[in-house]
């Protein structure tokens, strides 16, 4: 379970987060929503320890701020928006730092190391590109290994910041049914910051909605995934479309307000 108690977490003088108090339980799949800077990828930031705050965070009852970076890694796994292109290593090597927490110090990867990396390249489409270094990828194929690196790592809860964001349709489905089945047979807790609204509406149990740091909606997508919300947390106009055989809802913006920067593709 995670838990967060009154957090607030700026940069320099600018206050991003602002008394946001949430409980995630084990086995929850959450997608994180909201405009751009209303609060999503810090929110990731002090799930995961990287960023300090104030106020509490705690993952099963203990201290987040009392956990060393082996405790953390042991739990969870991230995954960044942006891949960089530069790291010297191919592409089983890199997945291969997910098993790095389970290994001795100076100890070589064991059998059930190249078998849990395997497997992960296996279910991202990733196998081919196992001798190809980083900086010969594109950005999609980097976001898959990023992927196939934390599902390598076996955690029990995953953070992903705009994790699909690279993938095209036919991998950004593959991923989100592999998350899905993750979190349904082995229990284990997804967040995702998600831009895609329609996505979020289609595979996530739960959407929490921020804006300007603070939570303006938490529920279920069809609680969530209101116009009203929507403009509120937009500021602009937007059509709610629900879709045949329990698919979901597209989200349409509108054009009549030349405010509206915000277009959420839609995906079928």
């Amino acid at each position: 379970m995670i838990e967060l108690r009154n957090i607030n977490a700026a940069y320099s003088e600018k206050q991003v987060l602002k008394s946001v108090s949430l409980r995630i339980n084990q086995g929850d799949i959450t997608a994180l929503t909201g405009a751009n800077g209303a609060g999503k990828t810090t929110l990731l930031k002090v799930i995961s320890g990287v960023m300090r705050c104030d106020g509490d965070v705690f993952i099963n009852g203990s201290p987040l701020h009392l956990m060393s970076g082996y405790e953390r890694a042991g739990i969870m796994s991230v995954v960044p928006q942006n891949i960089p292109s530069d790291i010297p290593l191919d592409g089983y090597d890199f997945v291969m730092l997910g098993r790095t927490h389970r290994l001795r110090r100076f100890a070589q990867p064991q059998r059930e190391d190249h078998e849990a990396v395997r497997e992960a390249m296996a279910s991202t489409s990733t196998l081919e590109l196992g001798d190809r270094f980083m900086h010969e990828m594109s950005g999609g194929e980097r976001q898959r290994l990023a992927l196939a690196m934390a599902f390598a790592a076996h955690p029990r809860i995953i953070l992903l910041d705009e994790a699909t964001a690279h993938l095209d349709l036919h991998h950004r489905a593959g991923i989100m049914r592999l998350l899905r089945e993750m979190n349904r047979e082995k229990n284990v807790t997804v967040i995702m910051a998600v831009h895609d609204l329609t996505l979020a509406g289609r595979y996530f149990d739960r959407l929490i909605m921020l804006k300007e740091g603070t939570v303006i909606s938490d529920g279920t997508p069809g609680e969530v995934l209101r116009e009203d919300i929507l403009n509120n947390a937009y500021g602009c106009p937007v059509r709610v479309v629900h879709l045949p055989d329990g698919l979901g809802a597209a989200i349409i913006p509108l054009e009549n307000k030349p405010a509206c920067e915000t277009i959420e593709p839609l995906l079928s």
